[in-house]
């Protein structure tokens, strides 16, 4: 089966998410369809983008699991951003919680450290 998936974030301000997206994910937008939307691929047919859409602004939420957890988030920290919080469930999986300034919610998961 192949999943291609658009998940998308409402946000208020487009200059501010973006540049604060940019930061996170660690590159600009890879095309911007419209002057109210900002798309990034994070993988072959796997996007994210933001969309401004006030109303709704504060309440996404996604998880992306990745394989490199540990870089990625030191990476992420010389960028200048910093986890909210993070956790180790029982089996070990870990997971970091950014918030954006909407305060939508973006978690980078990761197996168990070895």
């Amino acid at each position: 089966m192949t999943v291609d998936l658009f998940a998308g974030i409402p946000v208020r301000d487009y200059n501010t998410a973006v540049a604060w997206y940019g930061r996170l994910l660690g590159t600009p937008p890879s095309f911007l369809p419209n002057d109210t939307e900002a798309v990034w691929e994070l993988e072959e047919h796997r996007y994210l983008f933001i969309e401004v859409r006030p109303d709704h602004a504060g309440h996404g939420f996604h998880t992306l699991f990745v394989s490199d957890f540990d870089s990625r988030l030191a990476q992420i920290a010389e960028r200048g951003l910093k986890p909210e919080t993070r956790e180790t469930y029982a089996n070990g999986v870990r997971k970091a919680t950014f918030r954006d300034p909407d305060g939508n919610e973006l978690g980078f998961g990761g197996a168990a450290a070895d």
